[in-house]
């Protein structure tokens, strides 16, 4: 008997972030972990695994047919979703990527701002950058979902074609909170946010170069508007 096999608490929330029967598209499928188990558990019908290299996408071929899930899976080597047709992907996952590689996938694909599309993106590193992307390029984000794996926290954005009020530079760097969301780590991200874009700032004082004062100035605007953010976090808390 085969041994049923479980994704990481990262891709699991993923997972669970996927709607039912959808048409999904996992981008950068590397194992190809995520679109066989949600077909293997039935969380939707057919999927695509896409990646830029052989040897990854070799992998997810070998995972779907030891799974028996190859006929519902189809596999395609090319960059990003550039051999994904808007009418196969109703939801694209992007997961394990840094957040300026998520970003270009975006960008260069011809039919991310069309509606009907969903995108669960999890940035490995470069939420910040990703965030501010988005913030600019017609895709807003509706969502944002903390996921604790071993020592780290992961950060899940949902975003969809849509208006997004523009972000300030804090909510750059950790999203936009709002009375009632319901994240019960939140606390510990804007903590953790902090005291990054704080270490940052020491790092930059003891720089010469005149584009690190600029970027100083901003490090600190966000840690200031970070700073609020947690006392008015809290606050919510009490």
């Amino acid at each position: 008997m085969k041994r049923p096999f479980s994704l990481s608490p990262r891709l699991q929330a993923v997972a669970d972030l996927v709607p039912p029967g959808v048409r999904l598209a996992d981008v950068g499928t590397d194992h190809g972990r995520l679109p066989v188990w949600l077909v293997q558990h039935g969380r939707v019908d057919r999927a695509i695994c896409s990646d830029l290299r052989p040897a990854p996408l070799s992998r997810a071929r070998a995972l779907a047919a030891r799974w028996d899930v190859s006929d519902k899976i189809s596999f395609r080597l090319c960059d990003g979703l550039s051999d994904i047709p808007a009418q196969e992907a109703e939801v694209v996952t992007i997961a394990g990527m840094g957040g300026e590689t998520i970003a270009d996938i975006l960008h260069a694909s011809r039919w991310t701002g069309e509606a009907g599309h969903r995108y669960i993106l999890q940035p490995m590193s470069g939420t910040d950058g990703l965030r501010r992307y988005l913030s600019a390029s017609g895709l807003a984000v509706f969502q944002e979902v903390l996921v604790p794996e071993g020592e780290t926290l992961y950060v899940i954005l949902l975003a969809e074609p849509g208006e997004m009020k523009p972000l300030t530079e804090g909510e750059i760097w950790v999203g936009r909170q709002s009375r009632g969301m319901e994240s019960p780590l939140r606390g510990r991200y804007l903590e953790q946010e902090l005291q990054r874009l704080r270490r940052a700032v020491i790092g930059l004082e003891r720089s010469q170069r005149p584009e690190d004062a600029e970027k100083r100035k901003w490090y600190e605007l966000a840690a200031w508007e970070i700073g609020n953010m947690k006392k008015e976090w809290d606050s919510w808390q009490q």
